[in-house]
Formats: structure tokens, C-alpha cells, sequence
């Protein structure tokens, strides 16, 4: 139920890890575990959000969030009918259920790429920059309404970004991760409480301090 943030250079293994706990590569050595149990493939349990909103240009936007209860075979099931409407209007998309993907801005995109991964209730929710093309003004809107989300529906996040200031105001404990070969730097626990601003004196302290760990000027 903890929101932790992965940050480090391009190249040190960030997204790898997201597909290796999704279940999309298998590891050379070792395993990965959630609540005990060894994943050996992808899970609904377990959502991913990439960079990219990557949904399917022919589908509506009500037909995409679907698409989770479509493939378990649910997509007639009235109940899970009510969690794809209630999840459209909590992402703000309920006025463009019936639009598809070339209408929709660079943030509504995003928004139904969160809601399609959100309606099957994931228990592990892992986001690899999925802010990171959108522009100044959206990517606060989103922040701000990833972070609702995840304080409402308290599931484990993953997020890979680049941005430390982002990663300091989203999460419980930021991973600092080194240049390549990948290793754990630093695990450090934000501890502050949300809502975050970002010219909290012990977030800038914070943010010098990892910037200073991935040897960037402060």
C-alpha cells in the first residue's frame, strides 16, 4: 500500500525492474515475489502504465477501460459495467466515453490509460513515466490526481521517473538508483504529509541530496 518512486540515470535498469515485477521478462537469477507469491507472468493483478498512453486507436474510450473485464471475460457483467462508469468519472472522462483516442488531449489520454489499469483493481500499480510527455500545467493535474487516486484506493505504487522533485512530493520512499551496473544507493522516506508543496524546506533538502547521490549540481 506504499507509494514508492524509483529515480537514477537513463540506462540504470528502472523500467527493467517495472517489467520484471509485472510479470513481462523473467529474471536471469533470483525471483520476485508479491505477498509470497513468486511471479512467474503477467497478472491483472498488477497494472503497468507506460510512457506512451498506448490505446487502441479503433476503440472508444469506454471500449479501452474495458478492455481488462473484456479479456477475463466480464464485459457483459453489469457489476463490473458500474466499475468502468464509476472509474470514467473519477479520472474526469465520462463526457468522452464515446470518443476515441485521436480526440482526446496528451492528459486525457493518460487519464484513460490510468482508468483502464485501475478498474480491475490492481493490488501493485506500476507507472513508468507516464507523465513525462505532458506539458508543465497537465503533468500538476496529473500528479495531483495520481496521487487522489492512490490515497482513495491505497494499492502499492511503482513509478519510474526522472524528475526527483516529482518523486519527492508523490512518495512515501524514494530508490536512488546509480548508474549502470544497477544497485540500491539510497532508500530514503520522504516523511512528510500530503498534501506536499514543493518549497518545503525539507523537500529541496531532500532533492539536493539525491541530486548530489547521482553526482548532478544542486
Amino acid at each position: 500500500g506504499t507509494f514508492v518512486t524509483l529515480v537514477g540515470p537513463s540506462g540504470s535498469g528502472k523500467s527493467t525492474l517495472l517489467r520484471l515485477i509485472a510479470g513481462l521478462e523473467a529474471p536471469v537469477s533470483g525471483n520476485i515475489y508479491v505477498d509470497g507469491h513468486r511471479i512467474t507472468g503477467p497478472d491483472p493483478r498488477r497494472g503497468l502504465v507506460f510512457q506512451d498512453p498506448t490505446l487502441l486507436p479503433w476503440m472508444t474510450v469506454e471500449q479501452n477501460v474495458t478492455l481488462g473485464p473484456t479479456i477475463q471475460g466480464h464485459a457483459k457483467d453489469p457489476q463490473w459495467m458500474r466499475r468502468v462508469d464509476a472509474m470514467l468519472e473519477k479520472v474526469g472522462l465520462d463526457g468522452f466515453r464515446n470518443a476515441v483516442p485521436s480526440e482526446l488531449s496528451g492528459g486525457m489520454a493518460q487519464r484513460a490509460s490510468l482508468a483502464r489499469a485501475l478498474v480491475t483493481s490492481p493490488e501493485v500499480l506500476l507507472l513508468d513515466e507516464p507523465l513525462g510527455k505532458l506539458d508543465a500545467l497537465t503533468r500538476l493535474a496529473m500528479q495531483a490526481e495520481l496521487l487522489r487516486l492512490w490515497r482513495e484506493k491505497r494499492f502499492t505504487a511503482v513509478l519510474v521517473t526522472h524528475d526527483v522533485e516529482e518523486a519527492l512530493v508523490l512518495a512515501e520512499r524514494v530508490i536512488v538508483l546509480p548508474d549502470r551496473p544497477a544497485s540500491v544507493r539510497a532508500d530514503i522516506a520522504v516523511g512528510r504529509p500530503y498534501p506536499r508543496h514543493r518549497d518545503d524546506p525539507e523537500l529541496v533538502r531532500l532533492r539536493r541530496e539525491i541530486l548530489a547521490i547521482l553526482g548532478q549540481p544542486t
